[in-house]
């Protein structure tokens, strides 16, 4: 029986970072995991879709180019080469995750691993291991649902794996992966649906956003069936059929594609064994500081239901480090309502804070809101209307203290960064007046708004109050 300081099972963002974090500080680090090191975000999740997102991208501006003047012919998009490409630069960082580990002395077991008690874990191949500190950090993998023909449908997993394009496509589900997947899609050229049964495309969002990005769809020619349930997949490979419960039947389409959620990967890993409490949902209830309800053993990542969110399991993993060996150094935990997040739709969408609705729901009338919808010069010499670019501000109380922002177009995701630092800092609308903006640019906007109204209780604040 081997014994370490601290066993990390899942080789992830958060597992990582615990364990990078940990070892310079003469931790004996074993990390557990069999499939390639880097997780979700690396083989299935952020890197690969920002690579397909960038193709995506491209194909996009080359067919506007002709508007300020420039010829470009777009022949299509050669996805062969584009997925060979990806696939070895994701096989790069999965080979430098594993020289990385070996440099800081870490222990990285290909194998998967279970609890056995509170202090223990046994490997696939039968050997047994104890460590004083033991972190879960399993991440998730996509839900596909208990319906009939389910296995018609792929995965976000699936598509990755995918080396030419379908023709058609059904993507199921309006959240992030769905919306992000359908765009790029779109984008490439793939006629593109979007079936969910949610009333509006990317729920967790300001309402605004939701809007906005609905024009942007329908602009873009992805057709959307919302607020539907689907009953289950027919047809055959490479003809499938989305089954509606009303009766109706959309497609047939090349590919299906499963986009309605993630569960956590914690099922058969033995969390009853050695006491933790899993949730109804399969996720594992944690302190501030990451703890689970049994001493020693802590979770973070996907598998806690805050959040699923790299930089979110990285923070939580090196906060939790330096809780653990750098004390003096006052360590904070990981602030769940601060979060900025952006998805790689097209446009791209970003939001930190709280939305319209819930701000009114924790603030009441104090609220005003700040917003604006404006075409952005990129698009300055297109034919007909397009969509707009639309901001939003939501502040509160006496001093209206920023407590929200949302934004939706052209490089979003590259201006929140900043004002998530001004949020997190406390500024208010009088400290964003009195910064100088940059002109002309899209994230001048934000600090040169002027009307302000009453928030209102829309969406999620009002269904609750009902």
């Amino acid at each position: 029986m081997e014994h370490y300081d601290i066993i990390v099972i899942g080789g992830g963002s958060g597992g990582l970072a615990v364990a990078e974090r940990a070892a310079p500080h003469g931790a004996r680090v074993a990390v557990f995991d069999p499939k390639p090191l880097g997780g979700t975000c690396v083989n299935e999740g952020c890197v690969p879709k920002k690579l397909t997102w960038y193709a995506a991208e491209h194909a996009a501006q080359a067919r506007d180019a002709h508007e300020f003047g420039v010829d470009v012919e777009l022949k299509g998009v050669r996805y062969a080469d584009l997925a060979k490409k990806r696939r070895a630069m994701l096989k790069d960082l999965n080979q430098f995750w594993a020289g990385h580990l070996e440099k800081l002395g870490v222990t990285h077991i290909p194998e998967r691993a279970r609890l056995t008690g509170k202090d223990k874990v046994i490997s696939e191949s039968g050997t047994e291991y104890t460590a004083k500190r033991i972190v879960l950090a399993m991440g998730g993998a996509p839900l596909v649902p208990p319906l009939d023909g389910a296995e018609l449908g792929a995965t976000s997993d699936d598509f990755f794996e995918w080396t030419d394009l379908p023709k058609s496509i059904a993507v199921i589900g309006a959240g992030y992966i769905g919306l992000e997947m359908a765009g790029m899609l779109c984008s490439m050229g793939v006629k593109t649906d979007v079936v969910a049964m949610e009333d509006r495309v990317l729920e967790m969002f300001d309402p605004m956003v939701s809007q906005v990005l609905d024009q942007h769809m329908e602009h873009q020619g992805i057709r959307r069936h919302l607020g539907v349930k689907v009953a289950g997949l027919g047809g055959k490979p490479g003809a499938v059929t989305v089954k509606i419960e009303d009766g109706q039947e959309l497609g047939p389409y090349e590919k299906v594609l499963w986009a309605v959620g993630r569960k956590p990967a914690t099922g058969d890993m033995g969390l009853d064994e050695a006491g933790v409490e899993i949730a109804r949902d399969g996720t594992v209830p944690v302190d501030k500081w990451q703890a689970t309800n049994v001493d020693g053993i802590y979770a973070l990542g996907d598998i806690i239901g805050k959040a699923p969110l790299t930089p979110v399991a990285i923070a939580a993993g090196r906060r939790l480090a330096d809780h653990w060996y750098t004390p003096e150094k006052n360590p904070v935990p990981v602030d769940y309502e601060q979060i900025p997040t952006v998805t790689f739709t097209h446009p791209t969408a970003g939001m930190v804070g709280l939305t319209e609705p819930q701000a009114v729901e924790r603030f009441g009338d104090s609220v005003r809101v700040y917003e604006t919808q404006f075409g952005g010069l990129d698009r300055a010499f297109a034919e007909g209307q397009t969509p707009p670019v639309a901001m939003k501000l939501v502040c509160a109380e006496e001093d209206e203290k920023v407590v929200g922002i949302h934004m939706i177009g052209p490089h979003v995701d590259e201006m929140l960064q900043g004002f998530a630092v001004a949020v997190r800092m406390g500024a208010t609308k009088r400290d964003l007046d009195l910064t100088i903006p940059l002109h002309p640019t899209s994230a001048e906007e934000l600090v040169t708004l002027k009307e302000a109204r009453p928030g209102r209780q829309t969406g999620l604040a009002k269904a609750k109050a009902a």
